[in-house]
């Protein structure tokens, strides 16, 4: 799809999906339309050895929608892209993975989470991880860096999920792996939903 053709407004979208998401950084146990924290991990199949060991503050915000993770562990050493971050629940688990040999980016639009995430990074010890704030349609790393590229729930929440899938083939070196996890319809949307911000969000 052309940007020109694009459902919704990106600038219009991303702000409703900040105001979404920020009281998910500030109020992890707030009233959501959606689940959070240790018990959506469990749900989702995590390690719960792994999951267990972090602090709450690593697992509170966490709102994904599948475990990236289950399609292939990742290796010591990768380097590795969160795309759409958070507050960092996906970068720790993969941070455990790839260890201290490794190093992890995640990429956030949200100061709220980047904040959040670079203090948990910081308690647990882990100086191999960054956060940057940055866009997945403009994601802030150098050309083919990456070894793998996770993300969970976050480009269904983008307009130009072409432009979004260019960016992380772009940072993606030749023969490395993408794993995500997100939500998608395979049926008709009535143009009326397609173009809802609110639904988009919801």
């Amino acid at each position: 799809m052309n940007r020109i053709d694009l459902a919704v407004d990106p600038r219009s979208l991303r702000e409703e999906v900040k105001n979404k998401y920020r009281d998910v950084a500030r109020d992890p146990g707030g009233e959501y339309h959606f689940h959070t924290g240790r018990a959506l991990a469990r749900r989702l199949g995590y390690d719960q050895a792994v999951v267990g060991a972090m602090p709450d503050a690593a697992v509170e915000s966490f709102a994904g929608v599948a475990n990236p993770f289950v399609l292939r562990p990742l290796a010591p050493g990768e380097k590795v892209i969160d795309a759409g971050s958070g507050a960092g629940f996906d970068a720790f688990v993969a941070r455990q993975q790839v260890d201290a040999t490794g190093h992890i980016v995640g990429v956030d639009m949200l100061p709220e989470m980047l904040a959040k995430a670079r203090a948990t990074a910081q308690r647990m010890g882990f100086d191999n991880m960054e956060f940057r704030e940055g866009l997945l349609e403009e994601i802030p790393v150098d050309d083919a860096w990456a070894d793998v590229v996770i993300s969970n729930g976050v480009i269904n929440l983008c307009a130009d999920k072409k432009l979004v899938f260019d960016e992380l083939w772009r940072v993606l070196r030749p023969g490395g792996h993408l794993q995500f996890g997100d939500i998608a319809n395979g049926k008709p949307v009535p143009e009326s939903a397609v173009s809802n911000i609110d639904l988009w969000t919801a």
